[in-house]
């Protein structure tokens, strides 16, 4: 068939090589020049003059995003190259926190939580006693539950150093209001589930490129490579059914995916005059999170690790710091995150320096400071999301749509192996 893809995120990108894999005919419309969406390389001018690309916000994987992981294999990335693989870790600037060993699942968690550093017994005890039962209760719960309401019985320091971290990374919403069973469903796969062969599931992945080379401009070669037309810089007016199939800005497409952000869908299905008002109201009622990234640069900054976690809290609001030094990048260039960030660029940098000179690294200067106002949807309990089928032949993918992942890389590809699946012929009759 003739597949028209709008958007050219993960999530599109994924759609666009599934479906030339089945034998589809696909066209991707990308309204910007660049490839990858809210995950994209970014040109940066450092303070020296020179030029390096960066991402438009740090991202990370880990070893459970197998889809992620095999997509990226068949275009021809190899993740042992392009990825720093790592046990899962989440220490602090002083030593503190998780580690976990390198060893198979569920020990690496179990003897992580046992030598957490800086952690008492009660931390440790109550810690393994929940993991045991949320491992009973096969990681379920009532969907109105938020991730708080779950770690109750959990210990402040355990919860300010683990599970806090691990909601705003995962969900990018705080644990007040997140929702616990999509927080289950994480830990499950990352601290229980299996990798990908290559290491465990909850192995940190860090990009030693920028996010367009690691994944959307390789699939885009792949495309050309296997007669898949992709156009950048042309934002889809409008679409519309037609007899079968569906208009695309007046070109006759068999299937239609929308692969673009929420509110651009929306806009495009609304106007396409289907009745498709379910769809709609829950596009439309999806609230968003932001994600602040602050790149800045000290001529001898350097981190014991290529990751640390951070202590957050009013005034310090970064959860994460990365030393892209240790990962390709130029020395002494930090990139610190800010999950469901709050506030306007300029006061959020300001404080993050502040925070990084209080840990004792003085004299940076910043570089980039990126806030993507709309990163993700709020993960709240009992979140009704989009369906991928929309009408007859129109589809949608995107990390937003219904699906057991909150707003992750492995979200959005996985939205995108469904809709491609999901591009079934007409039944001849």
């Amino acid at each position: 068939m003739k597949v028209a893809v709008v958007g050219a995120g993960w999530a599109g990108m994924t759609a666009a090589v599934t479906a030339t894999r089945a034998g589809h005919e696909v066209t991707v419309f990308e309204a910007t020049r660049a490839l990858g969406g809210r995950a994209r390389g970014l040109p940066v001018q450092l303070p020296g003059g020179s030029r390096v690309v960066l991402d438009n916000g740090q991202h990370i994987m880990i070893g459970a995003y197998r889809a992620t992981l095999a997509l990226m294999r068949q275009v021809g990335v190899e993740p042992a190259r392009a990825l720093l693989r790592l046990p899962l870790a989440l220490r602090f600037p002083d030593g503190t926190g998780l580690a976990l060993p390198a060893w198979p699942a569920p020990l690496d968690a179990a003897a992580g939580i046992v030598m957490a550093k800086g952690w008492d017994w009660r931390d440790k005890a109550f810690l393994l006693r929940s993991a045991m039962g949320w491992r009973a209760a096969r990681f379920q719960c009532s969907p109105d539950e938020t991730v708080s309401g779950l770690c109750r019985d959990l210990t402040p320091r355990v919860m300010a150093e683990l599970i806090e971290p691990l909601c705003a990374s995962a969900l990018n919403t705080p644990a007040d209001n997140a929702s616990a069973q999509v927080f289950l469903r994480v830990m499950r796969d990352a601290l229980f589930g299996e990798g990908d062969g290559n290491g465990g599931a909850s192995n940190l992945l860090l990009p030693r490129c920028d996010l367009g080379t690691l994944f959307p401009e390789m699939a885009a070669k792949w495309l050309g490579r296997n007669g898949g037309v992709i156009h950048t810089a042309q934002r889809v007016s409008n679409v519309a059914p037609q007899g079968s199939g569906w208009s695309v800005d007046g070109e006759t497409f068999d299937r239609l995916v929308l692969a673009c952000p929420d509110r651009e869908a929306a806009r495009l299905v609304e106007a396409s005059g289907v009745a498709a008002q379910t769809w709609l109201h829950r596009a439309r009622a999806l609230a968003h999170e932001a994600i602040t990234t602050v790149y800045a640069m000290g001529r001898q900054t350097a981190l014991p690790l290529p990751m640390l976690a951070l202590r957050s809290g009013p005034g310090a609001p970064a959860q994460f710091v990365f030393d892209r030094g240790q990962l390709g990048g130029p020395a002494g260039l930090l990139a610190f995150v800010v999950s469901a960030s709050r506030g306007d660029l300029d006061t959020l940098q300001q404080q993050v320096l502040a925070q990084a000179q209080q840990l004792g690294w003085t004299g940076l200067e910043p570089v980039q400071t990126v806030v993507e106002k709309r990163a993700t949807f709020a993960c709240t309990p009992g979140l009704q999301r989009p369906a991928v089928e929309i009408a007859p032949g129109l589809l949608a993918c995107g990390d937003y749509v219904d699906g057991p992942y909150p707003a992750t890389l492995e979200g959005a590809v996985r939205s995108g192996l469904e809709a491609a699946a999901r591009l079934r012929p007409h039944r001849v009759t």
